[in-house]
């Protein structure tokens, strides 16, 4: 049974019409990758099914009790409360549990022996199964372990969100969802705001949901690991594709191919029925004519034949002048060291980029990525160490931040800034490859979107022709068809590339060589992002095996030292106090323990992380069992 079901819906604003005549069936715990233009109708798609927004004509139907958790891309957390609070509402029912536990305990304290004594007992044992049987011991542990996902340490847990930045809030909305457990969840480019380390962590968390979810998100690789299809929303319709983003962009070349195959072979078919129509309508073959022009309109009304192939879409069209550069050292970085105050980015970096390679450079956020091509660029001086550029080498900079076009320019001007030889005409035309068409080259600066102006300044330069391009989170703002023309053309691009990026699918394409910078030390890894991947996973491979061997080892060892005889259970000779004892013990140490969770250099660091779960997973399981004997004496007595 599906978890939400669309049939034959329609939806337009005005007189644009943004779905026509759609069906969508979503499967419980299916992960779905959402893709199409801006514009395309994903984000209407999604109120629709969290039933914010009507369709205009068709069915919605949702099981009965689903649970439909949405993130927007500008989500609302209100003004009070510290991050704590307002990602625990999350737990209001859970919390309210307490509240309760916590009056009835006071009832008791307050209350002698006797018939009142005993039904607040009762209910006190009644709210309490309730609260255990919710999750009332680890919810403090899950709300810890998805904050620190999520790149909060301890200290933001006491921040009021009022003061959180926008990407701030954005993640903590998403810890808000994320805890409350949907069955199905919607979000709406999840990723923007994420880091890297924080993204591979929404990647291990969707694995495991339980429930269902849809994602919208120009982040391939995501797409790649945790969607088990692709719906793509264009020209109004969705069509699904299997299988993660790469088996879509195969599948759908191939569905292209074979579409554009049958509507060559059926325009022939019709062409050549409706000329014989017309050659022997009033001659001797009448009968045979009409016949024929029956059965034709009888089959085109019926839709069998391809009519129109897909229409694809511009996408951004890059290309690079040829530019050369000889396999010498061009940038060479030997024990460089950067702090602010007691912050330290980086120290004792030392790496070389040869001529030709394509350098990447990536890992979490405030690790230094853009402060390293700042100093290399000339802009910062390093704390300590040393670095060299090759002077002979021209260098075209991108820059993360948007300051380098004027916003009184129109589109036009800003491009004959760096080739003013082009006429208004040339640049217009080449504009068009940009997907400026018509007047909106003429548009001024200020009014362009993100995504415009990176292309404006992609295009920029790319006219400047350098020997070097440095290029600074070139994908963000960029739609994923513009990633992968961004991505051909660097491809064929002859110079040297460094470039700082969060895009893995981006680095996995582009990249030979990749600088990981992380908070406590930082690798030069030759290889692209995946690579990288694979060797950490295989370190941390036979790190896990050790450690399991020596766990199997030690619990070998325990078995032999027990004594022959002793109790089925740990608390059959303990007394109701004593138990109670244990399991207060056991409760505030996983309070502790989930504390950890806080800890930036836990998530950072996979096998700590790993360690630290089992050990929790460990000590609920201990404290689900204490609870499970404390009630049965409890019953007993």
């Amino acid at each position: 049974m599906s978890t939400v079901s669309l049939h034959g819906v329609y939806k337009q604003f005005g007189t644009k019409s943004v779905l026509d005549d759609v069906s969508l069936e979503l499967s419980p715990g299916e992960t779905v990758g959402l893709v199409g233009r801006n514009g395309s109708g994903k984000t209407t798609l999604f109120r629709i099914i969290a039933g914010l927004l009507p369709p205009d004509m068709g069915s919605v139907t949702r099981s009965r009790g689903v649970r439909i958790g949405y993130l927007s891309q500008e989500p609302d957390l209100g003004a009070t409360g510290t991050l704590h609070e307002v990602v625990g509402e999350a737990f209001a029912d859970l919390l309210e549990l307490e509240r309760k536990l916590e009056t009835v305990s006071h009832k008791m304290a307050d209350v002698a022996e006797g018939p009142a004594l005993t039904e607040l007992m009762d209910k006190y044992e009644r709210v309490n199964r309730r609260f255990v049987a919710a999750g009332g011991h680890t919810f403090e542990v899950r709300l810890n372990e998805i904050l620190g996902g999520l790149g909060f340490n301890n200290a933001d847990h006491h921040l009021p969100v009022a003061s959180l930045s926008g990407g701030q809030r954005c993640r903590a909305a998403l810890a808000k969802l994320l805890l409350r457990d949907a069955d199905l969840l919607l979000l709406d480019e999840p990723t923007n705001h994420l880091d890297i380390d924080a993204v591979r962590w929404l990647e291990k968390f969707l694995d495991g949901h339980r429930g269902g979810a849809v994602v919208i998100s120009h982040d391939r690789y995501l797409l790649d690991r945790v969607c088990d299809r692709i719906v793509e929303a264009a020209h109004r319709r969705l069509t699904s594709y299997p299988g993660g983003y790469s088996n879509y962009v195969q599948a759908k070349e191939i569905r292209l191919l074979t579409e554009q195959r049958r509507f060559v072979k059926d325009q022939a078919f019709i062409e050549k029925e409706r000329a014989f129509i017309a050659k022997h309508i009033s001659g001797q073959r009448t009968a045979e004519a009409k016949g024929r022009r029956t059965r034709l309109e009888r089959r085109l009304g019926a839709g069998e034949f391809v009519t129109d192939t897909t229409r694809t879409e511009k996408a951004a069209r890059f290309a690079f002048e040829k530019t050369t550069s000889d396999s010498g050292i061009v940038l060479r970085c030997d024990d460089l060291c950067m702090r602010y105050g007691e912050k330290v980015l980086f120290t004792d970096l030392t790496m070389q980029v040869h001529g030709g390679q394509r350098f990447g450079i990536t890992g979490p956020n405030g690790t230094g990525k853009t402060t390293l091509l700042n100093i290399v660029l000339g802009k910062v001086e390093p704390t300590g160490g040393s670095f060299s550029l090759d002077p002979k080498c021209s260098v075209g900079y991108y820059a993360q931040e948007e300051t380098d076009l004027d916003p009184q320019q129109t589109v036009v001007e800003a491009v004959r800034e760096i080739r003013p030889e082009f006429s208004e005409e040339r640049t217009r035309s080449l504009l068009g490859r940009f997907l400026f068409t018509g007047d909106e080259s003429l548009a001024r600066i200020s009014t362009l979107s993100g995504g415009e102006q990176s292309r404006v300044r992609l295009a920029r330069l790319m006219l400047s022709n350098p020997d070097i391009l440095v290029l600074d989170e070139p994908t963000n703002h960029l739609d994923i068809p513009s990633r992968e023309v961004l991505e051909e053309a660097l491809l064929e691009f002859g110079g040297t590339l460094i470039v700082v990026s969060h895009d893995r699918y981006f680095l996995d394409r582009i990249v030979d060589r990749l600088l990981v910078i992380r908070p406590e030390n930082h690798t030069v890894f030759s290889g692209n992002y995946s690579d990288y991947i694979a060797h950490l996973e295989r370190q941390n491979s036979g790190d896990a095996k050790r450690s399991t061997a020596v766990k199997k080892a030690s619990k070998r060892k325990e078995k032999k030292a027990a004594k022959p005889k002793r109790p089925s259970s740990p608390y059959d000779a303990m007394s109701i106090e004593q138990i109670e004892e244990r399991l207060m013990e056991k409760e505030s140490d996983l309070a502790a323990l989930s504390e950890r969770f806080g800890d930036p250099a836990v998530c950072r660091d996979r096998e700590a992380a790993a360690d630290l779960q089992f050990q929790v997973d460990e000590l609920r399981d201990e404290i689900t069992a204490i609870d499970a004997a404390w009630q049965e004496r409890a019953d007993g007595e």
